[in-house]
């Protein structure tokens, strides 16, 4: 995990020892209302695994690598990616991409209307003034094949009405936040399990984000290391570049989403609510589930066919001046041996100099 910058933290390291002694019923004294071991019990095992275990700083990394896309880490990538499909031989079916996407009952854009020239203001109806987060957990393979998504509603309990019209196969859950939680993937996995069948013959590669979710779970790694499953965590900040769902899916699902509730509310002239979403979300999904989609999304990344040079300097070269920052303005001054009261390098004379005054006549 270290090797892709998602190495874990002590508060990482606490929360897992805390999910692993609830997975095996082991007795602890660990705190079940913050779920996490303790402070003292952090020393005791780094005391007990000095010999193999230390704790480190991260080296730091320029801000241009750490916020962008990189050639360093991108090729760091392409190396671990490189040396799985050697040594496994994953078959363009058995390579999986899965990321969540927020989805709301109130349109994220609405549609440019024709009005009356010079008329100042115009009117669109929309769902609500403001509404509550929905997620939908997405994941595809290089064959151009779908497995059936998830769909989390910001409810406490899930009821047959709110599963209307979504499509085949969704697995439901909820969770007051809507969004994706540790023991939801947790719940996902185990559908991905079921629906791919991952065997010692036939082992699967799931590439994803490092979100905690995924990478500080205890469940999850020891499900999928009993299933013949094989992590592969994208580089930090390059999702946007590197992961095939948000190069050709997610952009496209949330537009035909938006559309399917702007024509909605036109036909029924009214608010969408969370138990409309099943099937207008099922509407603009089925709409993307075509096999060439899917397969651009992994070959314009270079993960399938396996293309380590898919990104030219000029790629990297465009990120880094997007990312950039320009160095502070300084200027020399003669040597001032009076204590100063800021060390910031960017105070410019005229930030300190006395403001002028008129003179008394």
């Amino acid at each position: 995990m270290d090797q892709m910058y998602y190495g874990l933290t002590r508060k990482d390291l606490r929360s897992m020892a805390f999910q692993l002694a609830r997975r095996n019923s082991l007795p602890h004294p660990f705190s079940f209302l913050r779920e996490s071991a303790g402070k003292d019990w952090l020393y005791g095992f780094m005391k007990r695994h000095k010999a193999s275990l230390s704790i480190r700083k991260p080296t730091g990394t320029s801000l241009n690598r750490a916020l962008g896309f990189n050639k360093e880490d991108v090729n760091e990538f392409f190396n671990l990616l490189e040396k799985l499909m050697t040594e496994k031989n994953f078959h363009c079916d058995r390579i999986h991409n899965v990321d969540e996407t927020g989805l709301c009952i109130v349109q994220s854009k609405c549609p440019e209307v024709v009005s009356k020239r010079g008329k100042r203001q115009v009117g669109v109806l929309t769902s609500a003034e403001r509404g509550s987060l929905v997620t939908a957990v997405l994941c595809m393979n290089a064959a151009g094949g779908f497995v059936p998504p998830m769909i989390i509603f910001p409810h406490k309990n899930s009821s047959e009405q709110l599963k209307k019209g979504a499509p085949p196969g969704t697995l439901f859950a909820s969770h007051p936040s809507g969004w994706i939680q540790t023991e939801l993937f947790t719940k996902w996995l185990d559908h991905f399990l079921e629906r791919t069948n991952p065997t010692k013959d036939s082992p699967v590669l799931l590439i994803l984000d490092g979100h905690h979710t995924h990478t500080r779970n205890i469940d999850v790694v020891i499900k999928t290391r009993e299933n013949f499953v094989t992590i592969l965590c994208l580089p930090p900040h390059t999702t946007h570049k590197m992961q095939p769902l948000d190069k050709t899916v997610m952009g496209a699902l949330k537009t035909s989403y938006n559309e399917e509730v702007r024509l909605f509310m036109r036909a029924h002239n009214r608010a969408v609510t969370h138990f409309d979403m099943g099937e207008l979300f099922g509407r603009a999904y089925t709409k993307l589930q075509t096999a060439e989609r899917l397969i651009k999304g992994f070959s314009t990344t270079g993960i399938y066919p396996f293309r380590r040079d898919v990104f030219s300097d000029e790629d990297f070269l465009a990120e880094q001046q997007r990312h950039h920052v320009p160095h502070p303005v300084t200027a020399d001054f003669p040597e001032n041996n009076e204590p100063a009261l800021c060390h910031s390098p960017n105070i410019l004379p005229k930030d300190i100099a006395p403001i002028p005054q008129l003179k008394k006549k």
